[in-house]
């Protein structure tokens, strides 16, 4: 009965029927949580942990049907690693090696010409999670002197069982889509101390129901304006034959247009980590704080004329993973520069193993160099300091946007159509530019 109903729902809105899916999977968070605050609150951890492994397999199920069996065998085997190799560096190569090879393998025997939502969808998500738990295992047998703070908050003093393992991997809140959270975190949220009231269900419906509208009107710009701005457009012969300028601006339109896809999923999701009550963090200046979870900025999205704002603002709890586990990890390199590129290779083929990430990630980096440059020239001289902060900064920020968004859509461009030979077509031009402004570094 629900197949023929998603057919007709995918026809009527003109989107594919696993991003319908997709959709309602995220959406279905929401009762998920009111049934954990309502009835299962209180009760033992044993119960809510399989409340939190069956609902998530149950829209594993519903998404990607048998092909759920990827994710148990993952997480069975990291279990096992954890219990059989203990808190060691051979523990965490052999997670490591072979959750990313996992990974990877799915990556490349079910690779098409286009982004498709299948079961390497979510298991990027687990990837990360599972390796995580890895490294903040392994630190739990440190002495709290070697730790870093992040790595105290996180670091495990116990080996989890495994049902607690179930049920941190397949939380609805962020199975499908993200955040990146801790285990140490969903410990706290069972134990019912993730809470502005202690001992109590948290008075976060207000907080989370602000994050679903937000990222519902994300969903409803990105449903009117992406029919406008499709990637496939790229490979017209119209849009070659269009003038240079025409095709710079429909790169601009589009990159803007295009993460809201991302956006949306990601502050719907977040609201339902704060409903249940992980998303709280803390009291800041007297006010409870909600944004634990919180995997986009919006505002500073929006308002940023920087492509390195944009970066801050996006995909935050991925970034600080990457930076936790992966950049600051690799701190005996003795070289922050190295340590950065070996950090966005990693995330690149952690998306996939499309030249158009590496491209993307490439790219991301020198943009950021040259921005730090421009940044440092601007503070360095006095006249071009007065003129930012002259009257005509208005016209200054018009400016900066435009670049802002041109330069962050190109590399887009090759993340979305993925294959060299596609996106080395989309506009020669620009490349033409680009290139001498990195080689000039």
């Amino acid at each position: 009965m629900a197949a023929p109903l998603l057919e007709q729902l995918s026809e009527s809105l003109g989107s594919p029927e696993p991003a319908i899916r997709l959709i309602l999977s995220i959406l279905i968070g929401y009762p998920f949580a009111v049934v954990y605050r309502s009835f299962l609150f209180n009760q033992t951890p044993t119960v809510i942990h399989l409340f939190h492994t069956f609902s998530g397999l149950a829209l594993a199920a519903f998404n990607f049907g048998s092909q759920l069996y990827h994710s148990v065998v993952c997480v069975l085997v990291q279990f096992l690693m954890l219990r059989l190799m203990g808190r060691t560096v051979t523990a965490i190569l052999c997670s490591f090696t072979f959750q990313m090879l996992y990974l990877l393998a799915g990556y490349y025997y079910t690779a098409t010409e286009e982004y498709d939502i299948k079961w390497t969808m979510p298991h990027c998500v687990l990837t990360l999670k599972l390796i995580g738990l890895a490294f903040d295992y392994y630190d739990g047998g440190k002495e709290p002197s070697k730790l870093s703070a992040e790595q105290k908050e996180s670091a495990l003093r116990s080996v989890p069982s495994l049902l607690e393992v179930c049920g941190f991997s397949y939380f609805y809140g962020g199975f499908l889509v993200g955040p990146q959270f801790t285990l140490r975190s969903y410990q706290r949220l069972v134990a019912r101390e993730l809470t502005d009231c202690p001992g109590k269900v948290p008075n976060s419906v207000v907080p989370a129901m602000k994050r679903f509208a937000l990222g519902f009107l994300c969903l409803v710009i990105y449903a009117i304006f992406s029919p406008h701005y499709p990637d496939s457009y790229y490979l017209t012969d119209e849009y070659e034959a269009q003038p240079f300028w025409y095709r710079c601006v429909f790169i601009l339109l589009w990159g803007k247009i295009i993460l809201y896809k991302y956006v949306s999923c990601w502050v719907i999701a977040e609201g339902v980590c704060i409903l249940t009550g992980l998303g709280y963090n803390g009291v800041v200046d007297g006010k409870h704080q909600w944004n634990a979870c919180a995997n986009m900025k919006v505002w500073l999205f929006e308002t940023t004329p920087l492509f390195g704002g944009t970066i801050s603002s996006f995909n935050i709890n991925t970034n600080a993973w990457a930076a936790r586990h992966v950049f600051k990890r690799l701190k005996f390199l003795g070289n922050k520069t190295l340590s950065h590129v070996a950090t966005l290779f990693f995330l690149s083929i952690w998306h996939g193993l499309h030249s158009g990430y590496i491209l993307c990630f490439s790219m991301e980096f020198f943009i950021i160099t040259v921005e730090r440059q421009a940044q440092a020239l601007v503070r360095d001289s006095p006249v071009l300091t007065k003129l930012a902060n002259s009257a005509l900064y208005p016209l200054i920020y018009v400016v900066q946007q435009f670049i802002h968004w041109l330069f962050m859509g190109y590399p887009l461009v090759a993340f979305s159509i993925f294959s060299y030979d596609k996106w080395l077509k989309v506009n020669p031009e620009v490349t033409v530019l680009l290139v001498p402004s990195f080689t000039s570094l």
